[in-house]
């Protein structure tokens, strides 16, 4: 396994609404540090078809915070993720292992909202569902009463006619935005093979652009965000371990203490 990330300033990828505008960037210190991670979920889907290849993106160059890097497609989770209706539910040993050390008030619910807004977002910003097909999830969402709450982002989802899964992903790392930032998450990674892709579409808004599909060694060539780095060395570490007949993975969890960068295990 690679050494971590050494450089606090540069090594986190922010959801798209967080980009430093002049207000945020003259905030004090002080006040940075007192502000509390929100949660956020991305998702990296492989294409096990042949040599792995995972699903990346590149930041567009008029964007402030990172411009030209490239990521995995993630954001924020927004409270209606918990709700959406999906095909399946998260696996019991993932759920347990999202609930570690959860930070404010741990519930199965808000683990199930991490996982739904990382296939969300991957939806808004790469057109990509992983989901199964079903004619009727929108009307379900209908019948529910939820959709007047959904946005737009689940309203295009389940308007193709195709429902989200949840029981494939799989929890493969976590990080915490240092201290000293405008805004901070406590973000998930979550994997999942492109075999439960359902379709794709044109991406909902521009945030990615160059979406493609690379290898591991194509992505140690590309200019990624430290931490994002360090989750590509996550990955091919499980790779390799479902190589040689897979087991339980503990899952890297990345934040700051007292100054220093941490790295333990979750599992």
């Amino acid at each position: 396994m690679s050494s971590p990330p050494k450089k606090p300033e540069d090594h986190w990828r922010a959801p798209r609404d967080a980009v430093e505008t002049g207000a945020s960037a003259s905030s004090s210190a002080a006040a940075n540090r007192a502000l509390r991670p929100q949660d956020a979920a991305t998702l990296i889907i492989v294409d096990s078809d042949g040599p792995p290849r995972i699903l990346m993106g590149r930041r567009h160059s008029r964007q402030v915070f990172l411009p030209n890097k490239y990521v995995f497609p993630g954001g924020r989770a927004d409270k209606v993720d918990r709700r959406v209706p999906s095909h399946d539910e998260l696996d019991s040993r993932e759920q347990e292992k999202l609930l570690l050390d959860m930070k404010g008030s741990p519930s199965a619910i808000r683990a199930r909202g991490l996982a739904m807004a990382a296939v969300r977002e991957t939806f808004e910003e790469t057109g990509v569902l992983v989901g199964a097909t079903d004619p009727t999830a929108k009307r379900h969402a209908l019948e529910a009463g939820d959709a007047t709450d959904l946005g737009g982002g689940w309203h295009g989802f389940l308007s193709e006619d195709t429902v989200p899964r949840l029981a494939p992903l799989k929890f493969l790392a976590r990080a915490i935005t240092p201290p000293g930032r405008p805004r901070r998450y406590d973000t998930r990674f979550f994997l999942v093979d492109a075999c439960h892709i359902a379709k794709q579409v044109k991406a909902p808004d521009d945030e990615l652009g160059d979406v493609g599909w690379f290898t591991i060694e194509e992505l140690r060539q590309l200019d990624l965000p430290n931490i994002t780095r360090a989750v590509v060395e996550d990955l091919n570490d499980y790779m390799a371990l479902q190589a040689r007949g897979g087991g339980d993975w503990a899952a890297p969890f990345y934040y700051f203490k007292a100054g220093s960068f941490e790295r333990v295990l979750l599992a």
